[in-house]
This record gives C-alpha cells, sequence and structure tokens, in this order.
C-alpha cells in the first residue's frame, strides 16, 4: 500500500484516480480549490463514490497555501490539477492560467523536494503540439502550442525537466489526448454534444466539424498514469486512445447510440483549438506497457448511459 496525494481530486480525471487508487489499497490524500471554472456541485457530486470509499479531502490552493504538510510522508504525487480550457485562456483570464498552472506546479515540485522526492506525476496535454499536421506526435517532437493553455502545459514540463535535471526528482508528464467519459467536464464537446441531443436542442460545433482528435477514455487515461508512476522512465509519454475521428463522426456515433438526431449548429473556427491531434503510443507501449482498451463507441455508450442517470440539480450545474 502506498500513501498517494491527487491534486484536482474532484475534478473529471482526478476523482476517478483517486476510486482507482482506493480500489487497489492505496491510501488517497485528495486536494482541490474549486475554482470556479465550472460548477461546484458537480466536483462535488465528483467526489462522492471516493470519500464513501475511504478518501481522505482537503480544500487546498495550490498556488498561496501552505504545502509541505501535503506532501510529508508521501509516496507519489499525482498532479491533476489545473487551469483547464484552451479557447478561455486567451486576454484577460491568462492571469488564471499562469497562477493555476505554472505557479502551482513550481510550489508542489518545490514542496515535495523539501519532503524528500515522491515520485511526481504530472497531467500534461496534447496541447503542447499544437496542430499535429503530419503523421502522428512523438514525445520527441518540438512543442508549438497554439493556445495560451497549452504554452502552460509545455511550461510546466519544461519545470519537471529542470527539476529531474538538476535535483534528480523522480518526475514523469504525461501528455492526455482528449479525454471522454461519466464526469467530464461541462463544457467539453462530448459532454454538451449529448447533453444537447439528449435535450434535442441544438448541437454546437466550433468549425465544420472535420478536425480529427485522438479521443481517450477516462479509465484508459487513470491505467497509464498508474502505470506511468510505477514504470516511467521518460520525461514525458503520449496517452491517447488509439483510433482517430472526426467531430462529425463522433456526433453520428452519439446519435445512432442514443437513436435520436443531432441539430448541428455550426460556428465559427475557435481561437487555439487544434484542427488534428493524432498520438505516436511506441513510448508509452513500450515503457509503460501501455494499450487502450475502450473504443470510441464503447466509450460514447459509457458516457451516454451516465448523462442519463444524472440527478437533474447536476444537470442544470453547467456553469
Amino acid at each position: 500500500m502506498s500513501r498517494v496525494l491527487v491534486t484536482g481530486a474532484a475534478g473529471f480525471i482526478g476523482s476517478h484516480l483517486c476510486e482507482a487508487l482506493l480500489a487497489r489499497g492505496d491510501s488517497v490524500l485528495g486536494v482541490d480549490a474549486f475554482t470556479e471554472y465550472y460548477s461546484p456541485v458537480r466536483k462535488r457530486a465528483n467526489l462522492s463514490v471516493a470519500v464513501a470509499s475511504g478518501l481522505e479531502f482537503k480544500r487546498v490552493d495550490l498556488s498561496c497555501d501552505p504545502l509541505d504538510a501535503l506532501v510529508e510522508g508521501i509516496d507519489v504525487v499525482y498532479h491533476m490539477a489545473a487551469q483547464p480550457g484552451v479557447r478561455s485562456s486567451w486576454g484577460n483570464e491568462f492571469d488564471a492560467y499562469v497562477r493555476h498552472n505554472i505557479v502551482t506546479t513550481q510550489r508542489l515540485l518545490e514542496a515535495t523536494l523539501r519532503a524528500g522526492g515522491a515520485r511526481f506525476v504530472f497531467a500534461s496535454s496534447s496541447s503542447v503540439y499544437g496542430n499535429i499536421l503530419t503523421g502522428p506526435a512523438r514525445e520527441s517532437d518540438q512543442p508549438a502550442p497554439v493556445s495560451p493553455y497549452g504554452f502552460t502545459k509545455s511550461a510546466c514540463e519544461e519545470l519537471l525537466s529542470v527539476y529531474r535535471r538538476v535535483h534528480g526528482l523522480s518526475a514523469v508528464a504525461l501528455r492526455y489526448f482528449t479525454v471522454y467519459g461519466p464526469r467530464q467536464r461541462p463544457e467539453m464537446a462530448f459532454a454538451s454534444f449529448i447533453r444537447a441531443i439528449l435535450s434535442g436542442r441544438p448541437v454546437r460545433v466550433f468549425g465544420d466539424g472535420t478536425q480529427t482528435r485522438d479521443f481517450t477514455f477516462v479509465s484508459d487515461v487513470v491505467t497509464a498514469t498508474v502505470r506511468a508512476a510505477e514504470l516511467g522512465t521518460a520525461l514525458a509519454y503520449n496517452i491517447s486512445g488509439g483510433t482517430n475521428s472526426t467531430l462529425l463522426d463522433a456526433i453520428a456515433e452519439i446519435e445512432r447510440l442514443t437513436g435520436r438526431r443531432a441539430l448541428i449548429s455550426f460556428s465559427s473556427w475557435a481561437r487555439g483549438d487544434a484542427y488534428r491531434t493524432h498520438a505516436d503510443l511506441t513510448a508509452a507501449e513500450r515503457d509503460l506497457r501501455y494499450t487502450p482498451e475502450v473504443s470510441l463507441a464503447d466509450g460514447l455508450e459509457l458516457q451516454i448511459e451516465a448523462a442519463m442517470r444524472e440527478p437533474l440539480e447536476l444537470a442544470g450545474a453547467v456553469a
């Protein structure tokens, strides 16, 4: 049994990770700042299963609160906390991304180092690559983010590299490719598509819908994250679902699974959205023994089932 810290524990990926760690017998301390990016009602609901399973939870703002006591006696730090969202990272909101992404990561790295250097696993993003125009992205490719959000994730990876190089800290970054599944943040594509189709409202699509993504089901991400703590040796690994799909193809699959037609409303292209993402998984397959197990169809079915079971108070808790 390990003693682990999960930041961003009330979030989409963080809450699933807490449940998986508790199920395998780890002692889990979860922390979250409950920022207002989306409804705290949803975040509290995300935590319910983990808390019932023995999660120790504390409300902590990593950007300013004392951190040394949190990492004392911790074997693995899973740093999932971040200010999410590509489109909102432009303009006056950028200071929140600097604070909750770069500053919090630096402070947590320092606290981890002072506590003796626990294993450090960081949730990065495919956004560090920007537009992947030719072939699948490899970890050795030069980062070229096309949004301030992607820049902050790339900057955090650089911080990890500095602490590995100078202090020998055991740290690894995971570049997640478009994660989906139950509890997905409400503004993300699949969550908003499913909610709109089930309620008969228009599905808003930025651009023409031909943009492609490597969609990754949340349970595959959790598996890769835990294995990275145990097996990862490189600075960064791509983690994806292994297959590429357009947004329009994904909407067609949601239509098939729900038996309902989507009323698509096309909007102008969103600034900072990559047109194509595609991952090379060679390193993750070799080092982490990672192979995605959940197909897009199966994952969407699970997310739709979860959305249909959602209580009314959560269905309205979007903002």
